[in-house]
This record gives C-alpha cells, sequence and structure tokens, in this order.
C-alpha cells in the first residue's frame, strides 16, 4: 500500500471484523499510519518501530521533537513491559480497567530512548493507556499488543473554541484521512479527551478530567 492512500474500511465498533482488522494491522507493520476508534476518540496509531509514521504525525499535527506521544497497550502485562508498575498502580490499573485514562508512569529499560519524556531529576516517563473500545482491543491484539497514538489536535484549531472531540467518524475523515493509510472506521465512538493520572508519584494526582470522569475514591 502507498503512503497517504486513506483506505477507510468500515468495521464493526462491537465485533470487529478479523479481515479488516489484519488489513489494518499489515499496514502499521510496514510503518504506516492509521485512524483508529478508542474510548476517548479516533487517534493516530503507529508501530513501535515506525520511526517513518512518526515523522508524519510530527508534520501532520506540526510537533517538535519534544512531543510526547503515547504508548496503547492491550493489557497491564503489556503495559509493565515499557513502565515500572508497583503494586499500588498495578492495583490501580486493576479497578479502573480498560477506561479512557491516560496513566503517566517511570519508563522502564525496555521503552526506546526517543519515546522517554523528561520526569523530575533523571527519570523518564511514558503516558500508557488500557483503550476500552473493542476496535482498538483487537487492533493492539493483532499488532503484538502494543501501539504508539497521538490525538488529532489540528496545529490551526482555535484552543478558544469548543474542542475537536474526535467521535464522529465523517468528521474526523474529513480532517485526518489524507494523511494516513487506513482508517478503522467504526462510526461514532465515544468523544475525548482522555482524564490524565500521574503516577509518578507516591499518590496518583488527577493533572485533567476527561470527557468520561475518573473516580479515584
Amino acid at each position: 500500500m502507498s503512503r497517504g492512500e486513506g483506505l477507510r474500511l468500515d468495521v464493526h465498533p462491537t465485533h470487529p471484523q478479523a479481515r479488516q482488522i489484519e488489513r489494518c494491522a499489515q499496514s502499521l507493520a510496514g510503518d504506516g499510519l492509521a485512524l483508529c476508534p478508542t474510548d476517548a476518540g479516533y487517534a493516530l496509531v503507529w508501530g513501535l518501530d515506525g520511526t517513518g509514521a512518526e515523522e508524519r504525525v510530527r508534520r501532520l499535527r506540526q510537533l517538535d521533537t519534544r512531543h510526547p506521544f503515547t504508548l496503547c497497550c492491550a493489557s497491564i502485562s503489556d503495559a509493565s513491559r515499557f513502565a515500572r508498575l508497583d503494586d499500588r498502580v498495578f492495583r490501580l490499573l486493576r479497578r479502573l480497567g480498560h477506561s479512557p485514562v491516560t496513566y503517566l508512569l517511570p519508563a522502564s529499560g525496555q521503552l526506546p530512548n526517543r519515546l522517554r519524556q523528561c520526569g523530575r531529576g533523571k527519570r523518564r516517563d511514558i503516558g500508557i493507556r488500557l483503550p476500552g473500545h473493542p476496535v482498538a482491543q483487537a487492533l493492539l491484539e493483532a499488532c503484538g499488543g502494543v501501539l504508539l497514538s497521538a490525538t488529532l489536535r489540528s496545529p490551526d484549531m482555535d484552543a478558544d473554541e469548543a474542542p475537536f472531540l474526535g467521535h464522529e467518524a465523517d468528521a474526523v475523515a474529513d480532517l485526518w484521512l489524507h494523511g494516513v493509510d487506513v482508517m478503522l472506521d467504526a462510526g461514532h465512538c465515544d468523544p475525548g479527551p482522555t482524564s490524565i493520572l500521574d503516577c509518578t508519584g507516591d499518590a496518583p494526582v488527577l493533572l485533567r478530567q476527561g470527557f468520561t470522569p475518573v473516580d479515584l475514591d
């Protein structure tokens, strides 16, 4: 598949067809870039080794090399390969489950250096998601349990206007299909953004309450 064709694949939102998932997974294995529905809007996704796709994301969103990306994981076990999870954080992830939350966690040694976010002192952190959308889960499983992701905020969107929630499939396709290889179109999904939980300290700190509120009590 040539870059930028923007193939739009219809996929069932709760029981995604294996053939459509596999077509997308094959594109990502070849340094492709895709649009995938999640439980917090559609997201740009690409493979961990997809440095070419990552550069395309930076150009599309006009991001510098310091901008952090998020690691989407199929399971807590997959997340533990790239982030250090103590017992407290493990229990939190188990309790919240697959949900529209981004966890800021200390990075492990298996994470490529280019993906490590600056933390306190010499520590490096990573944003981790366990998306609950069935299509995202199926794609993650087909891609070895992990993908990189970025939100769909365009550089020309006015921050003072209502946020682009990224959940309407046609609007997402109109704005972003030209810049990707594949879109898994499952129709409308739950809006974003995610909540952000900083789990790098002694207790989790809610940095942002997302469209779907998270309850820490």
